[in-house]
């Protein structure tokens, strides 16, 4: 699907381990739905306490998914003994959040030792299908030497 290998056999256990730990992801309802070598997606059941004034998916919400699957999606390919981190990105919101559900996708375009270039998506789901509400360009780096695991 990716291309990619990554370097820990267990990238998926890491990820999933790491995500459990997100106090926000949890606080938003946020769930991790897939996790591939380069490629997260996270998934959000709209309700109106994450809404802006207007009923839409307030765009903090937005950008909050989006970088969360891009930097899973980096942290998918690097080491054991490793962390993740934004180093930064650029969001375009290109319509309204509006829709039932949400979905974030991250994919890497370029894994570097230290920094990797990811871009995500956001896409809306209604009765009507699915609409790409944002697209984001990140850059990711590698924390070697610290591990994202508690202790």
């Amino acid at each position: 699907m990716t291309g990619f290998t990554p370097p820990d056999p267990a990238y998926r256990q890491r990820v999933e381990r790491s995500f459990e730990r997100q106090a926000f992801m949890n606080t938003l309802g946020a769930r991790l739905a897939e996790v591939a070598p380069g490629f997260c997606e996270i998934r959000l059941d709209y309700r109106p306490a994450l809404g802006q004034q207007h009923g839409f998916l307030h765009g903090g919400v937005v950008g909050t998914l989006a970088d969360t699957a891009a930097g899973y999606a980096a942290y998918s390919l690097m080491p054991v003994d490793s962390s993740v981190l934004t180093v930064e990105y650029k969001l375009n919101l290109l319509s309204p959040a509006r829709g039932e559900r949400f979905a974030a996708r991250g994919r890497v375009e370029r894994a570097g030792r230290n920094l990797s270039v990811v871009r995500a998506e956001v896409a809306a789901f209604a009765e009507t299908g699915e609409k790409t509400v944002a697209v984001m360009l990140a850059t990711m780096m590698c924390l070697h030497g610290r591990s994202d695991a508690p202790g």
